[in-house]
């Protein structure tokens, strides 16, 4: 339930029932989220309130837009494993927007940035790739 008087934002409470939603599987990858005017009619918010709620679930990469379609949830992607040998480093960062095409990254998704001992570096997708020793 949303709670105007709450010292949470609305748009943050309508983010957060989202996420559960989510999370819990109650709106499983690749199911549409419901449209915004449902949302507004639903809660009794703004359109403004969803579109801010909206916002923060597409910068936390838990659901894609898909122009004219709708707003989905973000399918599970395959995880590589890069493993680390001695003298690597590894470091974490925001895309560039031509990194973010290059890796189909949703926005708001940081990148990888493993250097190796002899000094290249090699980028990942920070929501794709497990990193082992």
């Amino acid at each position: 339930m949303i709670d105007p008087s709450a010292d949470r934002a609305v748009f943050r409470q309508l983010a957060d029932l989202l996420r559960a939603r989510i999370l819990a599987g109650d709106l499983p990858p690749g199911a549409p989220v419901p449209s915004e005017l449902r949302l507004v009619q639903e809660y009794g918010l703004s359109r403004t309130s969803v579109r801010q709620a909206m916002a923060i679930l597409r910068a936390e990469g838990l659901v894609i837009v898909e122009p004219p379609r709708g707003t989905f949830v973000r399918q599970v992607e395959p995880t590589e494993t890069v493993t680390l040998r001695e003298g690597d480093n590894v470091t974490t960062r925001m895309p560039h927007a031509e990194e973010r095409r290059e890796l189909d990254l949703p926005e708001g998704v940081p990148v990888l940035v493993v250097t190796r001992a002899d000094g290249s570096e090699e980028l990942y997708p920070g929501n794709r790739t497990r990193v082992s020793r």
